[in-house]
């Protein structure tokens, strides 16, 4: 059996899977608040004594980059080393790879169920894929292909620099760089986005803040999702919590764009992350991909690429799941192992 997890800042998602059930099918599933745990070790070993399952390996996708089998998640205060990992489960060996990786991994093995098309367009059979996913960071990653199937290759693009695209933005930079060192997409496009882009509007351009607004979000545990809940309800006057879901939308519609010439991802690009399955009408109302397809001489390529949103929120279970069979079935050489999931990934 194979522990697999998806590790983010704010949940963990861990699995037990076998060769016979595939990535889909899970034995046992827990979800844990990952900012409740001290470590990997501690939530995985509450997690197998719980369930009372025994695993032979470990495959986790880490919201982090991964540099020799270790990493510092980039939003949770812990250090991750697969050997240690191992060595405190009583493994054979643990996978560590970048949670968009993992994302990236599930991708060719959804269902056409499991997504909702921004723009059509016109995919090109076996060109490059490109992933973004705005969650409680900002991960981006992409698949290229090499003639027998789909690799997966991380990043850390969402730690570049913000580059603004119209006046606002960089007046929006501005009030950023006031207080910080570095701002990053992932400063405007993820979670906290939400509420530096709040702040921006409610500071500098010195808009209305409704008085049950501020009492919610003083209240809140997720301050995030008051703005955007805010923001798509009919029945509640708050121009603020709106302004900020359109500038975010933009933004997030921008930086995509940016991916996707980057990678030349002609095959598609894939938002991922807890976000925009949240803020599909937002999505859908026509500034993402304005932004998205507004790329000067390269625009006429951007109205071709397909724009699908992950619905499926255990795209990197799945992914990670997925790694870590195909990888436990070519070190046994079985293979039997080779079911009809495999073999559909390739």
């Amino acid at each position: 059996m194979l522990l697999a997890g998806d590790i983010g800042g704010t949940k963990t998602i861990l699995g037990v899977f076998t060769p016979e059930n595939g990535p889909f099918s899970p034995l046992a599933e827990i979800t844990y608040d990952s900012q409740g745990y001290p470590s990997l070790e501690v939530m995985a070993s509450d997690f197998l004594k719980r369930t009372g399952l025994h695993v032979r390996e470990g495959s986790f996708g880490v919201a982090g980059p991964i540099v020799d089998g270790r990493t510092v998640p980039t939003n949770l205060p812990w250090s991750i080393e697969g050997a240690s990992v191992a060595t405190a489960l009583n493994l054979s060996q643990v996978h560590l790879i970048n949670d968009l990786e993992a994302v990236a991994h599930g991708i060719p093995q959804l269902e056409k169920e499991d997504f909702q098309i921004l723009n059509e367009g016109s995919a090109r059979p076996n060109k490059t894929l490109a992933v973004i996913a705005p969650g409680t960071g900002l991960g981006e990653a992409f698949l290229v292909w090499d003639g027998k199937g789909y690799i997966a290759c991380p990043s850390e693009g969402g730690h570049g620099d913000f580059a603004p695209s119209n006046s606002l933005e960089r007046d929006l930079l501005d009030f950023l760089t006031e207080t910080r060192e570095h701002v990053s997409y992932e400063t405007v496009c993820s979670g906290s986005g939400f509420l530096n882009i709040y702040d921006y509007l409610r500071i500098h351009e010195k808009m209305n803040v409704p008085d049950w607004l501020s009492r919610d979000l003083a209240q809140a545990p997720d301050p995030t999702a008051v703005i955007v809940d805010s923001a798509l309800n009919p029945g509640r006057e708050c121009y603020i919590c709106r302004r900020t879901l359109d500038i975010f939308t933009s933004i997030l519609g921008g930086k995509a764009g940016n991916l996707a010439l980057t990678v030349l991802a002609t095959g598609g690009v894939y938002l991922g992350g807890g976000i925009p399955p949240r803020i599909l009408p937002a999505l859908q109302s026509g500034s993402f991909m304005e932004a998205f397809k507004r790329k000067g001489r390269m625009s006429g390529i951007m109205r071709d690429i397909p724009v699908h949103v992950i619905l499926n929120p255990k795209a990197a279970l799945i992914g990670a799941a997925f790694i870590g069979l195909e990888r436990m079935g070519k070190e046994s050489g079985d293979r039997s192992q080779e079911t009809d999931w495999l073999r559909f990934s390739h």
